[in-house]
């Protein structure tokens, strides 16, 4: 994440992470305050056996974009809400990256960081069928929660 004060939203991205049992880190890579840790970090990415990076950033929200074009490895953006435009200048950020440079975006907030775990999870998963069984599970235990619902709500 571009901050700590993004980890408010890039928590629900590690709890999606820690409930499947992926391995992962967590850590503040600025593109503005830190270009050279952050290029370090890409560069090194796939030689270390990352398959996906989440990267939540707001405002300028640099850090997807710089990620994407360090590395290889799928980067996942997830633009995190801002006090002045709700998120919406760090959402036209990351997805606008020129063609060649891939960032898969998320939806702003808590809902895209959840759905880039979930998207990594459905990229690993493709090739472990133990995660993909986890995953049938998840969404199974998603589908009975809505079915079972009561309205109005109590």
């Amino acid at each position: 994440m571009g901050s700590t004060s993004d980890w408010p939203v890039m928590s629900k991205s590690v709890e999606i992470l820690e409930r499947f049992h992926i391995p992962h880190e967590v850590q503040v890579l600025s593109a503005h305050r830190m270009p050279d840790e952050l290029f370090a970090y890409a560069e090194a990415a796939s030689t270390r056996g990352v398959r996906a990076l989440i990267a939540g950033a707001g405002g300028a929200a640099h850090l997807p974009g710089m990620l994407a074009a360090k590395t290889l490895v799928p980067v996942l953006g997830v633009p995190i809400p801002t006090t002045h435009l709700a998120g919406e200048d760090s959402l036209y950020s990351i997805v606008q990256m020129p063609a060649g440079t891939p960032v898969a975006t998320f939806a702003i907030g808590d809902a895209g960081a959840t759905n880039a775990a979930l998207f990594a999870v459905q990229l690993l998963a493709h090739d472990n069928s133990e995660l993909h069984t986890a995953l049938v599970d998840y969404r199974r235990t998603r589908h009975d929660e809505a079915a079972s619902s009561v309205l109005p709500p109590t």
